[in-house]
């Protein structure tokens, strides 16, 4: 997710639980060109909660897209660089869509709703360039595209006790649904697509309404975890439960100007896949960046973990000591923050491909000057006990 600045002829768009966010005495905050709650009192707990029991959030500025027809999967095949003609009705597939130099537009979730009926999920900011890139790569397919931005709301609660919340609200069969899988139900009365995705690093459920519900599902969801110790969760908490989970965020972890394997997400990209003659958008330049993350990767990204207290944000450098010489730059942090979890700063970090192994030791991050010693571990920082 990137954020993106409204203009003084663009207010802010409002979800349809702004009012609830309101009453609820949430900071709001401007997120994507969406008036979006940041934090409702401690994000600190606000992160525990949802660690260990369960948090409800607002997700409403994602951006839903559909795609339908006899080709739709072929369509989405040559589109992204995953194997989505392979994905069964029900399931979901992490993926992302590329443009002709392997550069990353978006990353998606995508669902499989039917047969001939696919979800794309993109964030925010990106789903006017993700609607944009599909219309234009639809060409020659029987297949449509349908903008579906306005016909959903999105809540999501996380969490140990998230299922056992959403089973007294619903008719699905939340024990058969696996991981990254979606079906059809009702939550609280409500239609609803229920999916078992997340960004949180815990079990969870991502529920698709239609705006009109929104708030009676987010009530008979805060009832129902009252007992639980449920509570409303903002965009400040998400934050820092996706870098502990070492979940990539675009415009930081991902961009243009990055590959799938610059990032180590190379297993998203399917080359093995037959629809289309075997092609897809950012195919030759993706195989480039596979080969060369294969024997001479410049850069990879890692995880970082303070010995002191102060926090790195994106941007600062990384600095190895250099002996008599001036510490050499060996790196760049794309995320950081203090972590609940672990009681210490944490970040994520592209780093040259010599300084990334874990446990390497001399590295630090140049906060104003100042260079404080971190330790190179493995992603994630945080699993989450099965």
């Amino acid at each position: 997710m990137t954020s993106t600045p409204s203009t003084p002829s663009s207010p802010p768009r409002k979800t349809a639980l702004d009012a609830t966010h309101r009453a609820l005495g949430a900071t709001m905050t401007d997120f994507a060109g969406w008036d979006m709650p940041l934090r409702y009192g401690s994000e600190r707990d606000e992160h525990h909660a949802v660690r260990d029991r369960a948090g409800l959030f607002d997700l409403s500025h994602m951006g839903e897209l559909t795609v339908t027809g006899p080709q739709a999967a072929e369509l989405l095949d040559y589109a992204l660089i995953g194997n989505l003609s392979a994905v069964k009705p029900g399931r979901a597939r992490y993926t992302m869509i590329c443009d002709e130099r392997g550069g990353i537009l978006d990353d998606l979730i995508v669902y499989r709703l039917a047969e001939d009926t696919y979800m794309v999920v993109a964030n925010a900011a990106n789903s006017q360039v993700v609607l944009d890139a599909l219309n234009e790569r639809q060409a020659g397919f029987d297949a449509a595209v349908r903008d579906d931005r306005e016909a959903y709301a999105l809540l999501a609660v996380q969490g140990p006790e998230a299922a056992g919340i959403l089973r007294g609200l619903t008719d699905a069969d939340l024990d058969g649904l696996r991981y990254y899988a979606g079906l059809p139900g009702t939550v609280a009365g409500a239609e609803a697509l229920i999916a078992r995705t997340g960004y949180t690093g815990e079990d969870g459920f991502e529920l698709f309404v239609a705006p009109g519900d929104a708030v009676a599902v987010w009530e008979a969801l805060t009832e129902a975890g009252e007992k639980a110790g449920l509570v409303p969760c903002g965009l400040s908490c998400r934050d820092t439960l996706r870098l502990e989970a070492g979940m990539p965020l675009y415009g930081h972890e991902l961009s243009r100007e990055t590959t799938p394997f610059d990032a180590g997400l190379g297993r998203t990209v399917k080359f093995e896949k037959t629809a289309n003659d075997g092609r897809f958008v950012g195919r030759a330049a993706l195989e480039a960046a596979a080969e060369q993350a294969a024997t001479a990767p410049p850069r990879k990204l890692v995880g970082l973990v303070a010995e002191g207290r102060r926090v790195p944000r994106a941007g600062y450098p990384v600095v190895v000591a250099g002996g008599a010489e001036a510490p050499a730059v060996v790196g760049e942090v794309t995320s950081g923050a203090p972590s609940p979890t672990l009681g210490k700063p944490i970040a994520i970090a592209y780093v040259d491909a010599a300084h990334a192994e874990p446990g390497t030791s001399g590295v630090a991050v140049d906060i104003r000057g100042t260079h404080e010693p971190y330790e190179v571990v493995a992603l994630p920082f945080y699993k989450r006990q099965k």
